[in-house]
């Protein structure tokens, strides 16, 4: 079947749907295979719970109801129908990539363009060679500009997604320590995130600088760009105002911008949002609305008031560079001290041992009370510093956290997603 007549079948459902338990009337079932499943096993169930359409790559399966439709790879064309379903519409598309912050920039510069434009941007996490798809399929005639984030942990992802997305801007927060198994070093991460600026030269695009980012700044002279800043030199220039304790905000063309963010780290988040904002004359009154209207929620730098403690959780994810960053920003803020509780930090590969114990170094600097670490990798280093403990497993951190008593405390929870350290809240 031809992709033109895919793409009618698609806008006459409701919408996208891979995961036949969140199946909705009159959606268009994209039946996906992964390690330990095939969502063709379930097309005959989709179309039962009210899907108007199924799309199959078995044979066999596509026989079995005159909703299926067959094709020789839904991956495959899952991707080719939201790159022809975006090239159907005037949507303004803005790339958005990098090691760390996508997502909290992602979420303040839709508040920001939504003051003025119909915006859309990526749903939580889908980010890769299938979130991105499923992001641009979300998107409609009536949506103007789209930010569509863009993951990777190998060479060559940012690639296909920019060929999947078309971006006509881009921007990437930073190059760290994230995903080293597989790009290998930093040197790979910044190759990597570094295809959204390739795309972005070769097809006439535009990119938004970090002025203060050597690495960033040797693409000033290969393309058309904005940059932001401190810096005098940058297009969008700030002066970041820092008070310990208390969230941050940015004076912007005799404007302070107030933000429900904290930590130093989120000012360059900020900026980039109010940057491109700017660039698509978003005013500045809304501009200082759209920023104070967005509070991180999911895990992602959440102030949380527990009794008398105060709790920053982030524990969404977690590399070398986002750990380096929030346990300097929380030492910052808290000059008496604080309870750090760190996780281990995944997919470093060979750099695993090396990272944790730089980490477990970093801590023994601060001026923390108390330093808890938590997971296989941080268990195996060392210390002789009296404020560390190891804990195992989280079992282990929980049982121990259960007999202390913390009161008028400031604690930081930050680890990897699969350490999920959201669930020692109960017992803080």
């Amino acid at each position: 079947m031809i992709l033109q007549d895919i793409h009618k079948y698609f806008l006459a459902s409701s919408g996208v749907i891979t995961d036949t338990r969140k199946i909705k009337d009159n959606c268009f079932y994209i039946a996906l295979k992964g390690e330990k499943f095939n969502g063709n096993f379930f097309a005959k169930e989709a179309i039962q719970k009210g899907a108007i359409y199924a799309l199959v790559d078995d044979p066999v399966i596509a026989k079995e109801n005159s909703q299926m439709i067959y094709v020789k790879d839904t991956l495959k064309t899952l991707q080719e129908l939201s790159r022809f379903h975006r090239k159907s519409l005037k949507v303004k598309i803005i790339g958005l990539t990098g090691s760390n912050g996508k997502t909290t920039t992602k979420e303040i510069l839709k508040s920001i363009l939504s003051q003025k434009y119909k915006t859309q941007a990526t749903v939580g996490n889908l980010n890769n060679h299938i979130g991105v798809p499923l992001t641009l399929l979300s998107f409609n005639a009536n949506t103007e500009i789209g930010i569509v984030e863009m993951g990777a942990n190998h060479g060559g992802e940012i690639k296909q997604l920019c060929e999947i997305a078309l971006p006509e801007y881009g921007l990437i927060t930073n190059f760290g320590k994230a995903h080293l198994e597989g790009f290998g070093s930093l040197d790979g991460v910044v190759k990597a995130k570094t295809e959204l600026y390739e795309y972005l030269t070769n097809n006439q695009g535009e990119l938004f600088i970090k002025e203060d980012d050597p690495i960033q700044k040797e693409w000033k002279t290969k393309s058309k760009n904005y940059s932001f800043g401190e810096d005098v030199k940058a297009t969008y220039m700030f002066e970041y105002l820092i008070k310990s304790g208390d969230p941050l905000k940015i004076k912007f063309q005799d404007e302070i911008i107030y933000s429900n963010l904290n930590g130093f780290y989120n000012f360059a988040n900020i900026g980039a949002a109010i940057a491109i904002g700017k660039h698509f004359k978003v005013s500045n009154e809304n501009i200082k609305l759209g920023v104070c209207s967005y509070s991180p929620s999911n895990n992602r730098s959440e102030a949380i008031n527990q009794g008398t403690n105060r709790i920053t959780l982030d524990a969404y994810n977690a590399n070398p560079t986002s750990m380096e960053v929030s346990v300097q920003a929380f030492t910052l803020s808290n000059t008496n001290g604080g309870i750090a509780i760190l996780g281990d930090m995944f997919e470093l590969g060979v750099y695993t041992s090396e990272e944790h114990q730089k980490t477990v170094m970093l801590l023994e600097e601060t001026n923390l009370e108390e330093i808890l670490i938590v997971g296989e990798a941080f268990y195996k280093t060392s210390s002789n510093d009296s404020r560390v403990k190891k804990f195992k497993t989280i079992n282990e951190i929980k049982e121990f956290l259960k007999k202390k008593s913390f009161n008028n405390k400031n604690i930081l929870l930050k680890g990897s997603r699969g350490m999920a350290l959201e669930r020692l809240l109960k017992v803080l």
